[in-house]
């Protein structure tokens, strides 16, 4: 059996070490990552995650995509991915993906999966939202897209920021329907 593939991306929101914990949870799971990270999300993952996080995210990768190579492989709706996850997700990869603004390889790859209908996982980071953030939402929503915005689940009790962050990526790869879910599961006998 072929390993899943599947295309991360990353953008400059606030909010790196989702994409790193995405990428951990995937290589756990054996699928192949096509990576592909913007040029503000090089600034917030050197700032958010240390010098070395790209380096990091690169290795766990199977093939990493020049954002500004539209004419990457997984530009193509031929190329056999299972889906997207972009992690995170800021408002300006939102709102181009909401109003199909194919500018980049993470926009136009995310513009695929909808056109595709395959699953589109947007872990959009933003607070307080603005009416136009909601409408990008609405409309990727509409389209077939995932919007999970990085929401803690308090009621498992995280010890640590980094419990929180796992919570989530795996949360966000369990949309894939990979196999088995990794996130952690409600249990109402443990409260």
């Amino acid at each position: 059996m072929t390993a899943a593939r599947v295309i991360l991306g990353v953008s400059g929101a606030s909010g790196a070490g989702l994409g790193l914990a995405v990428a951990r949870w995937l290589t756990t799971l054996g699928a192949e990552i096509d990576l592909v990270v913007s040029r503000a999300a090089h600034l917030t993952l050197a700032q958010e995650c240390g010098a070395d996080a790209l380096v990091e995210l690169k290795a766990l990768a199977t093939r990493f995509h020049s954002n500004a190579d539209v004419g990457a492989s997984i530009a193509s709706g031929s190329v056999p991915v299972l889906g997207m996850i972009v992690a995170p997700c800021s408002m300006r990869s939102l709102a181009a993906i909401s109003h199909g603004l194919d500018d980049n390889l993470l926009t136009r790859s995310a513009s695929v999966q909808l056109k595709e209908r395959r699953p589109l996982i947007l872990l959009a980071r933003e607070t307080p939202l603005t009416l136009a953030h909601l409408r990008n939402m609405t409309a990727a929503t509409e389209m077939g897209a995932v919007i999970m915005p990085p929401v803690p689940a308090f009621y498992l009790g995280p010890h640590d920021l980094s419990d929180i962050i796992n919570q989530i990526a795996a949360r966000a790869v369990d949309c894939l329907g990979i196999g088995e879910p990794v996130a952690n599961r409600w249990n109402s006998s443990t409260t």
